[in-house]
């Protein structure tokens, strides 16, 4: 199952975020509530307790004692009555207990945070850090913990975040390396991620623009050196023609153009097939009445099937009937036969003749452009004729295969999607 990129980066922070909102509470507590502390100040309630004098003192008498007790701590001190009223203060001023505290805790305040102790005659004792430690602002606390968000998300997302742009670079490099004309580039594909999906459309693009220019570079090749025949024989059939006329040189010349005429129609269809993936054209065919009207052009070719409606291009499907009875009256020995069926979906036409069928290790080749079976004397033909045949089967969802029959006679079968 691919994992969703976003996804990724979202649960990232999510559990960073969650991991430092953890950290920051056990910190919160151990600062607020850790036994150490809230001892050390009930301690000193306890000893304020046992200096201080009770509450039915005069005043001046508790604040004489108060201010002893703030030098000897080295603090800031502030007592204040049952009812939050203060009695006493020495050093600088301390803020009056909350409301809602009942038993002490810390106190905030602009000139830094206090400790409220509750005594045990109802009194409040209110505490300050060492005049010595220097007062810290508030605004420090919640930039310490921002901070500390920022780096634990930081930390947490760098392994995540590296990790896709290191494939993405190689992604980049890969790009790079086809754009500059290496065909044979291919990029490592990690994970199952959108990078990974992208990084595998890139290699299926880089085959199939090096099989492109591959295929194009032997068409080609392929194409000057048969083109060079018929001109060949058309410069040749000019040059006498100028000595008079001849009706059949004549005859002869317009063969060889229509020749070549062929063979370049039959070039541009087979480039432009290769380049495609989708027919631009598509409607019913009725794939028996097309077989019939292309049989009865021949004298030796026999039709048997049922009638099967097919999607596509009626001109390249009746292209491709042609082409198979022409490469079997050419090629194998008449009769031809075409068989029609369907089956699961799918229009199965099948061209035999008896002919001295196709040696076993050239069977796999004779699709290619230009390919000839070898030993074999020529008898017209472009070369492409088989070529286009399986472009165009697999243009419309099916597929064009050699079959054998036995020791002779040749069998294509052909597979069209209904």
């Amino acid at each position: 199952m691919r994992r969703r990129l976003f996804l990724q980066f979202y649960v990232t922070i999510v559990l960073s975020l969650l991991l430092v909102v953890a950290a920051a509470g056990l910190m919160w507590r151990a600062v607020q509530n850790t036994s150490t502390a809230r001892s050390a100040f009930d301690f000193a309630g306890e000893l304020a307790a046992s200096v201080l004098p009770n509450a039915a003192a005069p005043v001046a008498e508790q604040k004489a004692a108060l201010e002893k007790f703030a030098t000897s701590l080295h603090t800031d001190l502030a007592l204040f009555g049952a009812d939050r009223s203060e009695i006493a203060a020495a050093g600088r001023p301390l803020p009056v207990p909350e409301d809602w505290q009942e038993t002490g805790g810390w106190i905030h305040a602009p000139g830094g945070h206090a400790w409220a102790i509750a005594l045990p005659d109802g009194r409040w004792l209110v505490m300050r850090a060492p005049r010595h430690a220097p007062p810290r602002h508030p605004a420090l606390g919640l930039v310490g913990i921002l901070g500390a968000i920022a780096l634990a998300v930081a930390i947490g997302a760098y392994p995540i975040v590296r990790g896709l742009t290191r494939r993405i670079e190689r992604l980049d490099e890969g790009v790079v390396s086809l754009g500059t004309g290496d065909l044979s580039t291919r990029v490592k594909v990690e994970g199952s991620d959108e990078v990974a999906a992208l990084a595998q459309s890139f290699n299926r693009s880089a085959e199939r623009i090096e099989a492109l220019v591959a295929s194009h570079r032997m068409l080609l090749a392929n194409a000057s050196h048969e083109l060079r025949t018929p001109l060949s024989r058309i410069r040749l059939g000019v040059e006498l023609l100028k000595r008079g006329p001849d009706a059949r040189r004549e005859s002869d010349l317009e063969q060889d153009i229509t020749e070549l005429d062929q063979l370049i129609d039959e070039i541009l269809l087979s480039s432009r097939l290769e380049a495609i993936e989708t027919l631009d054209r598509s409607e019913p065919i009725d794939l028996l009445g097309l077989a019939a009207e292309e049989c009865a052009r021949y004298p030796d070719c026999g039709l048997d099937g049922e009638a099967v409606t097919v999607g596509g291009d009626p001109q390249l499907i009746r292209r491709l009937i042609r082409n198979l009875l022409d490469n079997g009256l050419r090629h194998g020995k008449p009769p031809v036969d075409l068989t029609l069926r369907a089956e699961g979906g799918r229009a199965i036409l099948i061209v035999a003749d008896h002919g001295g069928g196709i040696p076993a290790t050239e069977r796999d080749a004779i699709f290619e452009p230009f390919r000839r079976v070898s030993g074999r004397t020529s008898s017209g033909g472009t070369g492409l004729g088989l070529t286009l045949v399986r472009y165009i089967a697999r243009r419309h969802g099916g597929d064009a295969v050699y079959e054998t029959t036995g020791p002779t006679g040749s069998q294509f079968r052909v597979t069209l999607k209904c």
